[in-house]
């Protein structure tokens, strides 16, 4: 009986050691809905992050970047370094190309294009085949405006003019922008043109990688007139280098720009919004886009954003994962619908 008793006690003992084990093993690999472990998530961010801009410095999303980037540190929202890369090319393609082709689960990677992750998707010209179904949203960050600009000695004094000589002539005067035709400012110019009667696949358009390539053909006399956003803009109109006729947002901006009309101040019933947003890698953990969503709604309350914001001439366009995702899916139609009015739909 003594001999049955300790055998059945050590097999109970067994048992039971090993549960304690499996309940160990079980814990230390039970993970988020992110994929990634409860301790991983609570420690994020324990490493320095870098923000691919997919334009070459001094354009708008390269400014926003680094903007975002001086906010969170200052305010101490986020105390790991952050840095910066600049990727263009092909009207931000190749920025988004290197992006997707790294780890697409790494959180430590982030993307901040604008519009055309749209448009170079839908366009029939230069297509990529990318879209922001292959990343995944974080937030929307700012709304600005597309601006056409001419340099500050040019004969042009408003939208009427120009676009009269335009309608008459459509490749006597030569149009620059930061991105690839078809895509973004491209976009700015071709809208209002259309509504205006310009025969706009005639007009020669010079595309550069990015807004401060551009506005530097502008200024150097490679080009006749700049599309480009309007954020981009401030310095250059300052310095009295620049006039800017008309601005795509639906009512006069504020501070610096107050004085430059509407494209519907013009006569043209025509606007357009440009949104900055930021994105992770398409498999990007949960618990990443729950940090980036608490911490950014925080900041864009902060003193500092709204300076920046003010400085800048953007609009607070903040959106969280959620409300930019269901954003985009909107945005999308639209664009595909200004591609379709202009022929240039893939």
């Amino acid at each position: 009986m003594k001999t049955a008793f300790n055998v059945k006690k050590w097999g109970s003992l067994f048992t039971a050691g090993v549960l304690a084990l499996s309940l160990a093993a079980c814990s230390e690999s039970t993970t988020s809905s992110s994929g990634g472990s409860s301790e991983e998530g609570a420690a994020y961010p324990e490493k320095p992050i870098v923000i691919n801009a997919p334009s070459g410095a001094g354009g708008g999303l390269d400014t926003t970047a680094r903007a975002l980037t001086k906010v969170l540190s200052d305010t101490g929202l986020n105390e790991q370094s952050m840095t910066v890369e600049n990727k263009p090319g092909g009207g931000q393609a190749v920025g988004l190309a290197d992006f997707i082709s790294q780890d697409p689960a790494d959180p430590y990677r982030l993307f901040l294009p604008s519009v055309p992750l749209l448009i170079n998707n839908l366009k029939k010209e230069g297509n990529s085949p990318h879209s922001y179904n292959d990343l995944t949203p974080i937030a929307q960050l700012t709304k600005d405006y597309g601006a056409i600009v001419v340099p500050a000695d040019s004969k042009y004094k408003d939208l009427a003019s120009l676009f009269n000589d335009l309608k008459a002539n459509p490749d006597s005067l030569t149009l620059a922008g930061g991105s690839s035709p078809g895509s973004q400012d491209h976009l700015v110019a071709m809208l209002p043109a259309v509504k205006a009667g310009v025969d706009a696949a005639k007009i020669k358009y010079l595309s550069y990688d990015g807004g401060g390539e551009a506005m530097t053909a502008l200024i150097g006399g490679n080009a006749d007139v700049l599309a480009t956003d309007i954020s981009g803009t401030g310095e250059y109109l300052k310095a009295g280098k620049i006039r800017v006729l008309g601005v795509s947002s639906p009512e006069r901006l504020k501070g610096t720009y107050e004085a430059i009309p509407t494209y519907k101040e013009a006569g043209i019933d025509a606007e357009f919004t440009i949104w900055r947003g930021l994105f992770g890698p398409k498999e990007m953990p949960e618990y990443a886009v729950e940090y980036w969503n608490k911490t950014l709604s925080e900041m864009v309350e902060t003193p500092e954003w709204q300076e920046v914001l003010q400085t800048n001439g953007w609009e607070d366009g903040y959106k969280n994962s959620e409300e930019f995702t269901d954003f985009l899916a909107e945005q999308e139609v639209l664009v595909q619908e200004i591609l379709e009015s202009l022929n240039m739909q893939k």
